[in-house]
């Protein structure tokens, strides 16, 4: 499926300026994807839902560890959809989404009916680490065709983190509308499961285990722990280095060799956010969050402390 999304991305990008014009083109991709997104929705057996950077890199590859070790998947394979599947129809195809282009399919940016009657596991995170990292990941790790795709600032433009941070289309206000529409619409799906990445870093066999229950492929207490350690923050690094899986595409690689704060696998620091603003920047993010009243999976606005960083 992944080599598809690409093939599309090629197709609308070589189409002259003069047939469709960059918004049509941009407008074209996006339906493209969305398309074939819903096809991967309603094929699949499980779909594990995020938005970028809540920690979905690191639980495919502890999922994919286990599947290694108790199932004899290929260790260079990274779970990728249905690859496992075809290998062995035992295992399910699962779905890793942000659901962003479904809506440009769909033209339904008010519910998430498409995923009412599917298996869901919902991954959540903080909304403020969550933007952080995702300046990181653009400023570093984004493709520039991506940027354009999701009208992100391309790389020529300075932006410093805190006005990447509070900008409504690409920050965390987009992040808190996200998290309020599927706390709104998560009763509505007919088997799903939340998963905090919180709760996953203070307890990842628990939460690896839950989640491999709930997808139909249970795991033993030494899986578990075999997948943790092996997807440790210090061994993902290695991974990253070494390229070590051959369906990840730059999943897994670090966008800037030799340049910590590219890796894909970076700090993984639970409430990090408050290490890059000052006491008042804090503040404006709390209100940034209020802006949606709780539960908002439980993160809701709390006082600044911040530790006077700029």
């Amino acid at each position: 499926m992944r080599a598809l999304v690409t093939a599309v991305g090629v197709y609308t990008a070589a189409l002259p300026l003069a047939v469709l014009g960059d918004e049509r083109r941009r407008l074209a991709e996006r339906w493209l994807r969305g398309w074939i997104e819903l096809n991967a929705l309603r094929r699949c057996d499980a779909a594990i839902v995020s938005y970028a950077k809540s920690g979905r890199t690191w639980l495919r590859v502890m999922l994919s560890r286990v599947y290694h070790m108790a199932h004899g998947m290929p260790a260079t394979e990274m779970l990728g959809f249905d690859n496992f599947k075809r290998r062995d129809p035992r295992l399910p195809a699962i779905l890793f989404t942000h659901g962003n282009y479904l809506r440009d399919y769909t033209a339904d940016f008010v519910t998430r009916a498409p995923f009412y009657d599917r298996r869901v596991v919902l991954l959540v995170r903080d909304p403020r680490d969550i933007a952080v990292s995702q300046y990181f990941q653009w400023r570093y790790r984004m493709h520039p065709h991506k940027k354009w795709l999701n009208r992100y600032p391309d790389s020529s433009r300075e932006l410093p983190i805190f006005d990447f941070v509070r900008d409504r289309e690409i920050g965390l206000p987009a992040v808190v509308d996200w998290l309020a529409i599927w706390e709104r619409e998560i009763a509505r799906v007919s088997d799903a499961i939340v998963v905090h990445y919180e709760q996953m870093r203070a307890d990842p066999v628990r939460e690896l285990g839950r989640i491999l229950s709930f997808v139909g492929t249970p795991a033993s207490e030494a899986q578990l722990a075999d997948a943790v350690a092996y997807a440790s923050l210090e061994n993902m690094r290695k991974l990253e280095e070494a390229s070590a899986f051959k369906l990840a595409g730059s999943r897994l690689v670090p966008g800037q060799p030799g340049n910590p704060a590219s890796y894909k696998t970076r700090r993984a620091k639970v409430g990090g956010f408050t290490d890059y603003f000052d006491a008042g920047q804090l503040a404006e993010l709390e209100r940034l969050v209020a802006e949606h009243p709780p539960p908002l999976f439980g993160y809701a606005a709390r006082p600044a402390a911040g530790n006077g960083a700029a």
